[in-house]
């Protein structure tokens, strides 16, 4: 493939052959030698005192080496918290002593010589408690007067008011106001592989293994935590099987095991899936009760209302933030909505703590933006598109700053939704919607545009040519299935002329790569991919200098080739990427700056990204059943310039289908005494393989100056546009039935019983 080409190509991913042959190594196919294995023992009850821990018979156990209480890890602090000035932080105990706050939460810690001995033991570790209140619903708890933790002396973990115009000028002048309580529920990450951590001590260098986003930050919380030098903590990753932003935390599970091995050598603990649901992170979980104010012409000027979070037990990690994340996305890809009052208000609950989930934040505020503006177009009698388009920023005002202070960098939604109106053939299906109405069949159609903020922070990068011509690549970001590092071998393979197959990516080894900010916010390509853009060119730089010597000509007439270098226009004078290593290598009167193939570089992105899209959802509902199928799924979104077209389309897909699970299948439900009834795959539906349409994805193009590969975050656009679309369809579905507003998720007895009640 010409060097030209290979950016902006489908090329197939590089990382696959060896997943695919079974090579792939994730936790629990790393085998330590002597490791003991950790079972936790999790509290049975939301809310609770522990009276008693019978630890005696675990304790006699064939097998197992300890058995440990939160008294026994006394001297180690809390996981911290995070919140905005103002914020109520309670940070996360590694085990519970006193109170247990969700069930799910960590008491007690067993070491076994097997994982079976140390399933057993734990199961035979027996809790007493004392019941206290459990509060569940978030409205109850900015109410009640039980305190979760009551030297806070309330439930609300953060509060702030936005005031921004002239809101209440604008709804006393309203031609119309629009209005509805609109609930983002609270899901579980569900990634294919579950947490685990792995360490080993060898009384210098604690190493350890986790399943994770960030090595980086969770190297330096591990090293804050047990009081050691970072140099000598290393951290690897291995394949991670996903993560959707909940596997950026450190947990305490990371942190016992990696106190443990310090004591007993070696430590391996592999989550189940029932602890997974139990006490990973869950993501979402808002309530927006929510209006606008729009003029005679549909066009929306002001949002007010409050939004209540849910933040479940603890602030965990950067979890206020992600809520927080929230209102500054509420105007959306609208011109004209610049007038705001809106509380937003985190309360403490008896669940689990509520944290990243592909988005944090701005799904949450496109849906309810989404589910608003279909709201407007109902009571205006408009389409849904025509009240978009009049609503729309123009193409001509970017950089855009919002007034709730983001900025833009570029955008055109017009000709985003344009396309998508003319490869849908939207207008044929409005008429086949209408044919189908008066057959009995209630076709619905969904519409959501949107526009994102993603990538944030620095990332380092080294790029290295060894004597044999290969290159390796050391990245501070690490992918867990998104395709990353055969983006980032396209990189250097068109800067440097290597061969896909030379080319060698490193990551999630803080020995190899000192310092990195992980893999999140859909940075990976912007910042990530950046410093390694800027690393090749360095290098191509060089090499064009030492190919100066060779082929007796400037570098000004050099250009790059597949596998080498030659003269602009002369075949015939090329010389190879390995005969420029060898020569470096060997050659002592080539300058010693220039025998050294390996550069280094630091990107800080100066301002987000700004994504945007329109999707379109086509749904059926069964009057009879309330069943929701989907009959048609078609998108264009716009994420700059497209490094690997196929790479984007995996991770549109996957993002609708996590929306696809949100909006029909997908919700935690906790009982009212804090017990999650949804705590298995049987009870917490994901959308199977026959649930999930083909979708049909389209692009436009619209690069953005923050980044010199002029690229934009892509990985949650999907979860982004998704969500709203499905919701609007089957809403637009039952319009017949004069159902203006449902909450997600949309099961079927649900969509039945609103039929009926209608």
């Amino acid at each position: 493939c010409p060097m030209e080409n290979i950016i902006g190509k489908s090329v197939k991913r590089i990382e696959d052959l060896r997943l695919l042959q079974g090579q792939g190594i994730y936790m629990d196919d790393l085998k330590i030698e002597n490791a003991l294995h950790m079972m936790v023992v999790r509290s049975t009850q939301a809310h609770a005192r522990i009276e008693a821990i019978d630890l005696s018979e675990a304790k006699s156990m064939g097998g197992v080496v300890a058995v440990l209480t939160a008294d026994d890890i006394k001297d180690l602090p809390d996981l911290p918290g995070d919140s905005p000035k103002g914020g109520k932080v309670v940070h996360h105990p590694l085990l519970a002593k006193d109170t247990v706050h969700y069930v799910g939460q960590a008491i007690d810690l067993v070491l076994a010589k097997s994982k079976m001995a140390a399933e057993d033991a734990a199961l035979a570790v027996q809790v007493s408690y004392q019941d206290l209140e459990a509060v569940v619903n978030p409205f109850d708890s900015l109410k009640n007067t039980t305190f979760l933790h009551p030297h806070l002396g309330s439930n609300i973990a953060y509060q702030k008011r936005t005031l921004i115009g002239e809101p209440d000028d604008v709804f006393a002048n309203a031609h119309k106001i629009v209005g509805a309580s609109i609930q983002n529920q609270r899901v579980a990450p569900s990634s294919m592989e579950c947490r685990g951590v792995i360490a080993q001590w060898d009384g210098k260098t604690l190493t350890v293994w986790p399943s994770t986003q960030a090595a980086h930050s969770l190297r330096d919380d591990v090293a804050k935590t047990l009081k050691l030098k970072k140099d000598s903590i290393h951290v690897i990753t291995p394949d991670v099987g996903g993560g959707f932003g909940a596997k950026f935390l450190t947990y305490p599970e990371d942190i016992l095991v990696a106190h443990l091995a310090q004591t007993y050598g070696a430590v391996k603990w592999i989550e189940s899936r029932s602890e997974n649901l139990l006490s990973m992170t869950h993501g979402r979980d808002q309530i927006g009760n929510l209006e606008f104010a729009c003029d005679k012409d549909a066009r929306v000027l002001g949002l007010r209302g409050k939004i209540v979070a849910d933040m479940g037990a603890y602030l965990a990690g950067f979890t206020a933030e992600c809520a927080i994340g929230t209102i500054p996305m509420l105007q959306g890809p609208y011109e004209h909505l610049r007038h705001f009052d809106i509380t937003l208000t985190e309360v403490y609950t008896n669940k689990v703590p509520v944290s990243a989930y592909r988005g944090a934040g701005r799904p949450e505020a496109t849906f309810f933006l989404e589910r608003l503006m279909d709201l407007v177009a109902l009571e205006f009698n408009l389409d849904p598109t025509e009240v978009r388009r009049r609503n729309f920023i123009q193409k001509e005002s970017f950089p855009y700053v919002t007034s709730t202070n983001v900025k833009y960098d570029s955008g055109d939604y017009q000709k985003a939704l344009d396309k998508l109106l003319e490869v849908s053939d939207y207008a044929l299906l409005r008429k086949e919607q209408e044919k189908a109405k008066s057959e009995g069949r209630y076709i619905g159609m969904g519409l959501a545009t949107y526009v994102e903020c993603c990538a944030f922070g620095w990332d380092k990068a080294t790029v290295k040519i060894k004597k044999d011509g290969t290159a390796t690549v050391y990245s501070g970001t690490s992918p867990h299935g998104q395709g990353a590092l055969t983006g980032f071998a396209q990189i250097v393979a068109q800067t440097l002329g290597v061969n896909l197959q030379d080319i060698e990516i490193i990551f999630g080894d803080t020995k190899k790569v000192r310092t990195g900010q992980g893999t999140a916010g859909s940075r990976t390509l912007a910042v990530g991919g950046s410093s390694i853009l800027q690393a090749s060119k360095a290098l191509q730089e060089k090499l064009f200098k030492l190919a100066e010597h060779v082929l007796e000509a400037s570098s000004r007439d050099l250009e790059i080739i597949s596998g080498g270098i030659q003269v602009r226009g002369v075949p015939s004078k090329t010389v190879t990427i390995k005969e420029l290593a060898q020569i470096a290598a060997k050659d002592k009167s080539i300058p010693e700056e220039l025998r050294k193939l390996e550069e280094s570089s630091k990107f800080e992105i100066p301002a987000a990204t700004s994504p945007f899209g329109a999707h379109l959802c086509v749904v059926e509902v069964d009057g009879k059943t309330g069943e929701v199928k989907i009959l048609d799924y078609i998108c264009v979104d716009d994420c700059g310039t497209v490094m690997n077209p196929m790479l984007v389309d995996g991770q549109v897909h996957g993002g609708i289908a996590q929306a696809i699970g949100q909006a029909l299948y997908e919700q935690v439900v906790y009982d009212s005494y804090g017990q999650n009834i949804s705590g298995s795959l049987m009870e917490y539906v994901l959308p199977r393989a026959h649930l999930v349409p083909s979708y049909q994805t389209h692009r436009t193009v619209t690069p953005s100056y923050t980044n010199p590969l002029g690229v934009k975050g892509v990985g949650e656009a999907g979860t982004i546009g998704g969500t709203p679309a499905v919701a609007n369809a089957v809403i637009d579905a039952l319009k017949p039935f004069g159902v203006r507003h449902m909450d997600m998720p949309f099961w079927a007895g649900k969509v039945w019983e609103a039929v009926k009640r209608n």
